[in-house]
């Protein structure tokens, strides 16, 4: 998706005439519902012209093409500015520009790739802009097959207006050196330099040709995870990392590689809501960490991910090397202090205090893995707490911390790789479920995440089964509102989920497996909560149960933890200790983010079936709004 297009001789024309920011402001209330902010416009205003002023008097032939805010494929991520043409050699080319407002940045030594500068309203440490350019134009590279196919060469480079010079130069320090010779960065005395790069690439005009073939071209799958984990353990390179998600790594990384520089823990809580790539990101480090030496292992309360990981690793790994690596999260209970140097924490919002199948074990797994580690990473989602024995919080980890005079940082993941990168998506199923207010838009045709709203399950499940026969990666889930048969819970056959007035009935996944994800028989089966949170789907088709309904008449979401099976123990225990409106906000929480979690499984898309029909009636209104 595209904000503004057009060619060289019509963007500046638009400049001219003063009507360039109209025209993109327009394009974002249209395709994103919302005006502007001041700040944008003019970072547009000052970026623009710039560019305006570099190419008035260029050779770039007049129809070369012209792209502003191009949406990255996969991703929530845009890129600022395009121009596309062919090359000496009478091939599609395309330049990636990234546009920055700096006035001033500093190296940061001991990190790859990263540099602090003046953002959001502070210091902050950020990537490079040659390595935000580079990542950019390798994540279209990876995603669009036509560039790919068609040899597209794609040349980025960072464009900073504002930024003079010093000497000697930190953007131009020799340990960025890798990244600044694929996107050279050019500052406010280099128009002309810049003016030269873009001539020297673009020769021949497209008439917008080439950045027509990026935007609507071919995308090869997204990849999963799971398929690429045994290639990622071996330490090759399967996602490339952007902008936050690369501070993180690089913060993470040179946190361990200090250890041996001090006595004192350290603690890192890492925010991030779907699909923001935290498994990816634990993963990438859990194989740099000890392809360098040290002791790390990847830890998760849910079992699921893991048994799908062991499986994926079975013929690349040893099975003991496996259990070292992967592990749950009770298995920190008589560990010695300081055993591991990193223990990176997935899922830490469903953190249990007491482990082992009756609960009883131990004292806190918080404060086991905090205790078990001289560095604890927790990557956390406090929205994803979907029973109330999770006791992983921002809060828990601290006074943990303090215990052990653990220092205590918090970073954030903000870059979206699930249901088609849209956060509009996420923000509007937050609204919908009424866990926070979010604005509501116009319905928007280039919207390209595949959500329905069923009125017959069968047909739901058909359009899932039908999906899941290109590739095994579309799943049915439900809310636990049957009870799981535990006398017959390894036969198919034996139906838990039924909705009589549609003759529809279907098994809960069988206890008789660890990878309902992946087996292609379990396609006949409803993953539940406990199965799929922390793994993802192609398409994933959600029933709603009778736990959550819609009152037409004051216009709420009304959550009913008594329609809960008797066989789930996510609100077990609720009565204890809480007052009736500590009870009823309790599980409403719960309930809303089990539905919040199930209906982001799915990466290119989602459909629901809700028995309350005034649930689905509101589902189809909200559908009005647009999600991206």
């Amino acid at each position: 998706m595209i904000i503004y297009s057009g060619t060289k001789d019509g963007f500046i024309d638009d400049l001219c005439n003063g009507i360039l920011e109209e025209k993109i402001g327009s394009a974002m209330e249209e395709r994103f519902g919302r005006h502007a902010p001041q700040s944008e416009v003019r970072s547009w205003s000052n970026s623009l012209t710039y560019m305006g002023m570099v190419l008035e008097n260029s050779t770039v032939p007049n129809d070369a093409g012209i792209a502003i805010e191009y949406n990255i494929p996969y991703t929530s991520k845009r890129v600022d500015f395009i121009m596309s043409g062919y090359n000496a050699e009478g091939h599609n080319s395309a330049v990636i520009v990234e546009l920055k407002q700096w006035e001033h940045a500093d190296s940061v030594p001991g990190k790859d790739g990263v540099v602090r500068t003046y953002i959001n309203g502070g210091e902050h440490e950020t990537t490079h802009p040659s390595y935000q350019a580079w990542s950019y134009a390798t994540a279209i590279g990876d995603f669009n097959a036509d560039v790919q196919d068609l040899d597209v060469k794609l040349q980025p480079c960072a464009c900073l207006h504002n930024y003079i010079e010093r000497t000697p130069e930190p953007l131009l320090d020799s340990m960025y050196e890798y990244y600044i010779q694929r996107a050279p960065v050019f500052s406010k005395k280099d128009g002309k330099k810049l003016k030269q790069f873009l001539e020297n690439i673009l020769k021949k005009g497209d008439k917008g040709e080439t950045i027509f073939m990026i935007d609507r071209g071919k995308l090869r799958p997204s990849k999963s995870l799971q398929d690429v984990l045994s290639s990622m353990m071996l330490g090759n390179r399967e996602f490339v990392m952007i902008d936050t998600q690369k501070v993180v790594y690089e913060e993470i990384l040179h946190s361990m590689r200090q250890l041996s520089k001090s006595d004192r823990k350290r603690t890192i809580i890492i925010r991030g809501g779907p699909g923001t790539g935290k498994t990816v990101l634990a993963i990438n480090l859990l194989a740099e960490i000890i392809a360098e030496g040290s002791s790390a292992a990847y830890v998760s309360k849910n079992s699921a991910p893991r048994s799908i990981y062991n499986c994926k690793l079975k013929g690349s790994m040893k099975r003991s090397r496996i259990d070292a690596l992967f592990k749950g999260s009770g298995s920190f209970i008589d560990a010695p202090e300081n055993t591991f140097d990193v223990l990176l924490v997935d899922e830490a919002h469903r953190l249990n205090e007491k482990s082992g199948l009756y609960a009883s074990l131990g004292e806190n797994q918080v404060m086991e893995l905090i205790r078990s580690s001289r560095l604890s990473v927790f990557f956390i989602d406090e929205d994803q707490r979907v029973t109330i024995k999770d006791i992983g919080t921002e809060s828990e980890i601290r006074k943990y911390a303090r215990r052990f005079n653990s220092t205590v940082s918090v970073m954030e993941l903000d870059s979206q790789f699930r249901c088609s990168g849209s956060d509009g998506y996420l923000e509007w199923v937050d609204n919908l479920l009424q866990i926070r207010e979010t604005a509501s838009f116009e319905p928007d045709s280039s919207f390209e995440y595949d959500f329905r709203v069923y009125d017959d399950p069968n047909e739901m499940r058909a359009d899932i089964e039908s999906l899941n026969s290109i590739n095994n990666k579309s799943r049915m889930v439900a809310g636990y509102c049957w009870n799981w048969i535990s006398s017959s819970k390894n036969d198919t056959d034996v139906h838990d989920i039924t909705i009589p007035e549609y003759g529809f009935e279907m098994s809960w996944n069988l206890g008789n497996t660890t990878t309902w994800a992946i087996d292609p028989e379990s396609i006949r089966e409803a993953g539940c909560i406990h199965t799929c949170q922390g793994l993802e789907f192609d398409y994933v088709g959600v029933i709603i149960g009778p736990d959550l309904r819609y009152d037409p008449s004051t216009h709420m979401i009304i959550t009913d933890a008594s329609e809960r099976a008797k066989t789930d123990s996510s609100l077990k225990g609720l009565k204890k200790g809480r007052t009736p409106e500590e009870q009823k906000a309790l599980a409403d929480k719960i309930i809303k983010n089990t539905y919040r979690v199930l209906m982001s499984r799915g990466m290119k898309g989602c459909f629901v079936y809700c028995i309350d029909r005034d649930l689905s009636d509101h589902i189809r209104k909200m559908c009005k709004t647009r999600f991206d």
